[in-house]
């Protein structure tokens, strides 16, 4: 959807109804955080918390066989049943350990675009429940951290979303409260707030929403100032891929290269699309998002791996054995949104979607569980096929659901092509 300004406010129609507070509300870690860098990023820790690690998945040695009954078709048929099978095992893995964390937003991301994939409401719902267990609150114990307003991405679709929401205020109180803080906070030109390029994904789309859910600009010019200070320092403009922080800036991989990590620009990737989805047709920074995400998508098209699927270290695919599927995961959904709308050419990246998508399939295990999903972390890494956690399933859903909406144009007459027959048969 996108607005022009004149259709930029909504007006609220429903009033308050009383929180619904679930007994397992209490159990969930509320004061778990990220080990992330203090706001000088000189020294930062990437090790995550025991909440952290204890929740947010997995990598058992014998994960069981592969799927055998998915398919890369780009038909809406196959791609929902993918979907289904994913959704339907991390539910259930996860739903005992909900909680605010940034990894389980993105999870929850993921979740609502299945319930729109798949026309299950079990996603949607357990969302609502969610979102009312913890009375539509954000995590908000060390302000201005974007990490935790991640979670308002949920809320706010929840509110917003014709056909998943209710324009119930209790729904945004909360976020709103904390991005009031937020732009009231004095600006200090020697701290960046957005430091870490994945932070990009947690809280711009959350501003950009309210701006739409309130009708009030600042919130979308709060975010775009910000938006580019971080990409002034991060955005490396020759590689067209963004530094994870500024320790990045002078490191080199093995083979001589920079070092740009695959999940940190798949934040990047998905917030392009939650932004830009919002954003009004004549905001006069659009053409500028446009552009930069253009030009990051062209870069990752030109090193897209033989088996579709983008290594943890980018510019150094040869020195990491598996691909990585949350980053992977991201470039596909982006992908296949920039062709949706028309900013993506077609001819140039359907190749590039089939080709991720058929290698995203081939992850699948026969019980739903999605493998090779680096653990968390804020560099490249090494990790088991096995390996699953939230977010790369989040990322995974939220390819599905554009892709999905793919295959609708492919079924009217465009040609598809299904990449690598035999995903199963693919090294591993």
């Amino acid at each position: 959807m996108i607005l022009s300004m004149s259709q930029f406010s909504l007006r609220h129609s429903k009033t308050i109804r009383g929180l619904l507070l679930f007994g397992f509300a209490a159990t969930f870690p509320i004061g778990a955080l990220r080990a992330q860098s203090p706001q000088s990023p000189s020294a930062p820790s990437n090790a995550p918390s025991n909440s952290e690690q204890s929740t947010v998945g997995d990598s058992p040695d014998d994960p069981g066989p592969l799927a055998t009954d998915v398919s890369p078709a780009l038909t809406h048929a196959a791609v929902s049943a993918a979907a289904e099978k994913v959704a339907s095992w991390e539910r259930a893995r996860t739903q005992p350990t909900f909680n605010r964390l940034w990894t389980y937003a993105a999870l929850y991301d993921g979740f609502l675009a299945a319930s729109k994939t798949t026309g299950d409401t079990r996603f949607h719902d357990a969302m609502v429940h969610m979102s009312e267990g913890f009375g539509w609150k954000l995590i908000n114990d060390r302000f201005p951290h974007a990490d935790d307003m991640a979670l308002g991405k949920t809320y706010m679709d929840l509110y917003l979303d014709p056909g998943l929401g209710s324009h119930d205020p209790v729904r945004i109180a909360h976020t709103k409260q904390v991005l009031d803080q937020l732009l009231a906070r004095p600006d200090d030109p020697a701290k960046l707030l957005w430091w870490w390029c994945d932070a990009l994904y947690m809280a711009p789309p959350v501003l950009a929403k309210m701006a739409v859910a309130t009708g009030d600009r600042r919130y979308l010019d709060f975010m775009d100032k910000e938006w580019w200070e971080t990409s002034a320092s991060l955005y490396d403009p020759v590689e067209h891929l963004y530094f994870r922080d500024s320790r990045y800036f002078t490191q080199k991989q093995k083979n001589g290269q920079k070092i740009f990590w695959s999940r940190g620009n798949g934040w990047v990737m998905g917030s392009f699309v939650k932004v830009l989805s919002v954003m009004p047709a004549d905001y006069p920074a659009r053409p500028k998002y446009i552009k930069q995400f253009r030009q990051l998508a062209d870069r990752l098209a030109a090193i897209q791996s033989k088996d579709g699927l983008w290594r943890s270290g980018l510019l150094d695919p040869d020195s990491y054995d598996l691909p990585e599927v949350s980053g992977s995961g991201f470039f596909t959904y982006a992908m296949a949104w920039g062709i949706n709308q028309g900013i993506l050419d077609r001819a140039k990246f359907l190749p590039v979607v089939t080709r991720a998508w058929t290698g995203l399939i081939s992850h699948i295990y026969a019980d739903g569980r999605l493998g090779s999903i680096q653990p968390i972390d804020g560099q490249p890494g090494v990790f088991k096929p096995s390996a699953s956690y939230v977010y790369g399933v989040g990322s995974f859903l939220l390819a599905a659901s554009e892709v999905d909406i793919l295959t609708r144009s492919l079924s009217s007459g465009h040609q598809a092509f299904t990449g690598l027959s035999n995903p199963s048969q693919q090294n591993r």
